[in-house]
Protein backbone atom coordinates (compact mmCIF):
# COMPACT_ATOMS: atom_id res chain seq x y z
CA UNK A 1 0.00 0.00 0.00
CA UNK A 2 1.44 3.40 -0.95
CA UNK A 3 1.51 6.42 1.35
CA UNK A 4 -1.12 9.10 0.97
CA UNK A 5 0.20 12.03 -1.12
CA UNK A 6 1.20 15.03 1.00
CA UNK A 7 0.47 18.64 0.10
CA UNK A 8 3.35 21.14 0.08
CA UNK A 9 4.18 22.39 3.57
CA UNK A 10 5.72 25.74 2.60
CA UNK A 11 5.21 28.40 -0.02
CA UNK A 12 7.60 28.51 -2.98
CA UNK A 13 10.01 31.31 -3.79
CA UNK A 14 7.72 33.67 -5.77
CA UNK A 15 10.66 34.63 -8.02
CA UNK A 16 11.34 31.04 -9.10
CA UNK A 17 8.74 29.90 -11.63
CA UNK A 18 9.91 26.27 -11.48
CA UNK A 19 9.25 26.27 -7.73
CA UNK A 20 5.86 27.94 -8.23
CA UNK A 21 4.86 25.40 -10.88
CA UNK A 22 6.04 22.53 -8.67
CA UNK A 23 4.03 23.89 -5.72
CA UNK A 24 0.75 24.19 -7.65
CA UNK A 25 1.16 20.86 -9.43
CA UNK A 26 1.72 19.01 -6.19
CA UNK A 27 -1.06 20.86 -4.35
CA UNK A 28 -3.65 20.30 -7.09
CA UNK A 29 -2.58 16.68 -7.59
CA UNK A 30 -2.91 15.95 -3.87
CA UNK A 31 -6.31 17.71 -3.76
CA UNK A 32 -7.47 15.24 -6.42
CA UNK A 33 -6.01 12.35 -4.43
CA UNK A 34 -3.80 11.39 -7.36
CA UNK A 35 -0.36 9.83 -7.34
CA UNK A 36 2.35 11.18 -9.62
CA UNK A 37 1.78 8.09 -11.73
CA UNK A 38 -1.91 8.96 -12.16
CA UNK A 39 -1.10 12.55 -13.13
CA UNK A 40 1.49 11.30 -15.61
CA UNK A 41 -1.07 8.92 -17.11
CA UNK A 42 -3.66 11.72 -17.43
CA UNK A 43 -1.04 13.90 -19.19
CA UNK A 44 0.43 11.07 -21.28
CA UNK A 45 3.85 11.79 -19.77
CA UNK A 46 6.34 9.65 -17.88
CA UNK A 47 6.04 9.45 -14.09
CA UNK A 48 9.72 10.27 -13.65
CA UNK A 49 9.16 13.49 -15.61
CA UNK A 50 6.24 14.49 -13.35
CA UNK A 51 8.41 13.73 -10.31
CA UNK A 52 11.27 15.86 -11.66
CA UNK A 53 8.92 18.78 -12.40
CA UNK A 54 7.44 18.55 -8.89
CA UNK A 55 11.01 18.72 -7.50
CA UNK A 56 11.85 21.77 -9.67
CA UNK A 57 14.49 19.79 -11.56
CA UNK A 58 13.24 20.41 -15.13
CA UNK A 59 12.30 23.37 -17.24
CA UNK A 60 8.87 22.71 -18.68
CA UNK A 61 7.53 23.49 -22.14
CA UNK A 62 4.35 25.50 -22.57
CA UNK A 63 2.75 22.43 -24.14
CA UNK A 64 3.38 20.39 -21.00
CA UNK A 65 2.11 23.19 -18.75
CA UNK A 66 -1.08 23.04 -20.82
CA UNK A 67 -1.25 19.26 -20.33
CA UNK A 68 -0.79 19.59 -16.57
CA UNK A 69 -3.41 22.35 -16.35
CA UNK A 70 -5.96 20.39 -18.36
CA UNK A 71 -5.48 17.27 -16.23
CA UNK A 72 -5.66 19.29 -13.00
CA UNK A 73 -8.73 21.31 -14.11
CA UNK A 74 -7.08 24.72 -13.84
CA UNK A 75 -6.11 27.47 -16.25
CA UNK A 76 -2.46 27.21 -17.36
CA UNK A 77 -1.58 30.68 -16.04
CA UNK A 78 -2.75 29.63 -12.58
CA UNK A 79 0.12 27.11 -12.35
CA UNK A 80 2.61 29.99 -12.74
CA UNK A 81 1.00 32.47 -10.36
CA UNK A 82 2.88 32.77 -7.05
CA UNK A 83 0.56 31.81 -4.17
CA UNK A 84 0.02 34.16 -1.28
CA UNK A 85 -0.15 33.48 2.45
CA UNK A 86 -3.97 33.25 2.50
CA UNK A 87 -4.13 30.32 0.03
Amino acid sequence: MSAKPQAPTSLPDPNNLRDVLAYWMRLKRVEKGWSQERLAMECELDRTYVSAVERSRWNVSLSNIERFAQALDVEPWMLLRPPNESE
